[in-house]
């Protein structure tokens, strides 16, 4: 025989539940203190950014209001006539990041697939931890190496007699190679003076690979074992594991470490600025000498003796700001249209 229950018996009302002796009527002190110090951790993150934004307009005021958006794509810069544009050295940042990431990502790859798949387990934390070594050498020190053993080296090679080799010169041997052919050839056109948009686009490529590394590395390691050995288990190569199972299952944090290396291109001042050249001529080739927002900035910041020209170099360091928001937000919706698009070819 079953005995009928009311269902009311089985119905908590909100303030029967709130009510209970139990359950404490609001938050202790600690969790409200707690909460209350991540939002403001949180919002002082977005007032930092906002105080950044009004203090860079406002320094560049002068600058906004007397060349406007000409300021932009005007190859000018002469400080005595008062005329200034930011078109060459946002071409110029734009060319070494490009460089950079070219050279940079590739190798990058090469470095976290050889760790976590074909190394040896002796020698993975020695090597893991030299290449994090490396990001942390100072700038400054990429800038002098640059200048004077890297860019000699471009330009007329050099004779390494205690290991029995000789490194030839890799500017007119680039420009030989890449005579006569469209479009590549004229890239590697022009002297060889061994500093140019190429040599920091290549130094800012040695200060990258660290990051970008490290990050894939990392990423790479979170794939769960299990995956990978079914695949090695169906007869598939150590290539076609990275690629079909490695790649797929970490796009979102390859991305992003390819994304950090770009920042880091894009923000670097000193070493730029040792190997660049510092030039406001045209850029005809990458060996040419040519300048960026953040070696610019370095170079004349303390020399601006006037509000315009103060102002001009304001404006530079929001242009540089924006270049970089934009970067991010683009990835970010890459990143958002790569998780949208999990599981639908499956």
């Amino acid at each position: 025989m079953v005995t009928s229950v009311p269902a009311a018996m089985f119905v908590t009302s909100r303030e029967s539940f709130m009510s209970d002796p139990a359950r404490p009527a609001r938050p202790p002190l600690a969790d409200i203190l707690f909460f209350n110090l991540t939002r403001g951790a949180a919002l002082l993150v977005l007032v930092l950014l906002t105080a950044i934004i009004i203090s860079l307009v406002h320094g560049s005021w002068d600058s906004l209001t007397h060349f406007g958006a000409s300021f932009l794509l005007s190859p000018s810069w002469d400080p005595v006539a008062q005329n200034f544009g930011a078109w060459r050295p946002i071409q110029g940042t734009l060319i070494t990041s490009f460089i950079a990431l070219l050279i940079g990502v590739p190798i990058s790859f090469g470095i976290a697939l050889f760790l976590t798949e074909l190394s040896p387990l002796w020698l993975r934390r020695p090597l893991g931890i030299a290449i994090e070594l490396l990001a942390g050498i100072p700038s400054i020190i990429y800038g002098i190496w640059g200048l004077f053993v890297v860019a000699p080296i471009l330009m007329e090679g050099k004779e390494l007699t205690w290991l029995g080799i000789t490194i030839p010169p890799i500017q007119p041997w680039l420009t030989e190679v890449t005579s006569g052919i469209p479009v590549i050839g004229p890239l590697f056109d022009g002297p060889p003076f061994g500093i140019g948009m190429f040599t920091a686009g290549l130094i800012l490529a040695i200060m990258v690979i660290p990051y970008i590394a490290s990050v894939m590395r990392d990423v790479f390691e979170v794939v769960p074992p299990m995956l990978k050995e079914s695949a090695y288990g169906l007869g598939a190569t150590t290539w076609e594991v990275v690629w079909n199972v490695v790649l797929p299952y970490t796009k979102t944090g390859v991305v992003g470490g390819i994304m950090l290396g770009l920042g880091r291109a894009l923000g670097e001042t000193m070493a730029v600025t040792f190997v660049i050249g510092n030039s406001y001529d045209s850029i005809d080739s990458l060996f040419h000498a040519g300048n960026s927002i953040a070696s610019i900035l370095a170079n004349e910041f303390a020399e601006a003796s006037d509000a315009l020209h103060y102002g001009a170099l304001i404006e530079m360091g929001l242009i540089l700001f924006l270049i970089t928001f934009v970067v991010l937000a683009l990835s970010k919706l890459l990143l958002l249209r790569l998780q949208k698009g999990e599981g639908s070819h499956s």
